[in-house]
């Protein structure tokens, strides 16, 4: 019995069996002397540089300078130069907004301000509001952009998010702008665009439904001929800005609208 006990206590002996007291603190004492070694040399060594990256290593990308900077600083002179009366008209978005030149007479007697550049999305009015909007503190915003975000790839749900965040800084700074959105024009040289256009549109145009202070003026439904197909007398040599004949058929839709 005294043998199985004896084997009993050799089979639960630890992996890693205990140093006897004196080893042990032998060993403690030879690591408090190491520890304080290093702590004396530790000062003097010197200090590891940054790694550098390998010749011909991709670096990161530095910040892209905004590409409107240079059209906010022409607007914000103009402003400074001759600020705009409050209360008037303004005219924002994109290229067709930027070449209509017969602004004033299309809407004679009323103050007008033109606020387009060309080859912008929706979302760069929003970044840029307070230079596009905020100084002139307008009653109404004639708002045209969205062909060259659907042309960029953006999808529909997408242009009609950044449209409601405009009018949701527009009313949030006045809120009792009215904001009238012209329907995204479907031009023959984005003809292979016209679903994710006309989709754009039904959902703007359910969001301006929901909401007295917005209205969505529908362009195509004259622009277009009987067959669906765009009508190339409304357009320019380059078949996506518009011709006189275009902007005329614009004002006339607006002119009710714009007073």
């Amino acid at each position: 019995m005294a043998r199985a006990r004896h084997g009993l206590r050799a089979q639960n002996q630890p992996v890693f069996p205990m140093k006897k007291p004196t080893a042990l603190a032998s060993m403690l004492k030879k690591s408090a002397l190491l520890l304080a070694l290093l702590a004396i040399c530790a000062p003097v060594c010197p200090a590891q540089t940054p790694a550098q990256p390998a010749p011909g290593a991709a670096q990161a990308a530095a910040p892209k300078p905004d590409r409107w900077a240079k059209a906010m600083a022409v607007f914000a002179a103009q402003d400074r130069d001759k600020p705009p009366a409050p209360g008037g008209v303004l005219f924002l978005g994109s290229s067709s907004i930027r070449l209509w030149k017969t602004l004033a007479e299309d809407f004679p007697g009323v103050p007008l301000l033109n606020r387009g550049f060309g080859g912008s999305h929706i979302a760069d009015s929003v970044r840029h509001f307070d230079t596009l909007v905020t100084p002139s503190k307008p009653r109404l915003i004639v708002f045209f952009a969205g062909t060259n975000d659907i042309n960029s790839g953006k999808p529909p749900e997408e242009v009609a998010a950044d449209f409601r965040a405009l009018v949701g800084k527009i009313h949030a700074a006045q809120p009792e702008t009215r904001v009238i959105f012209i329907s995204l024009a479907i031009a023959p040289r984005r003809w292979e665009k016209r679903a994710a256009m006309a989709l754009a549109n039904t959902y703007i145009a359910a969001f301006c439904a929901s909401d007295a202070r917005l209205r969505f003026v529908d362009t195509n439904a004259v622009m277009l001929a009987p067959d669906g197909t765009a009508r190339p007398e409304y357009y320019v040599e380059d078949r996506l800005h518009m011709s006189p004949a275009g902007y005329a058929v614009w004002a006339e839709l607006l002119r009710p609208l714009v007073k």
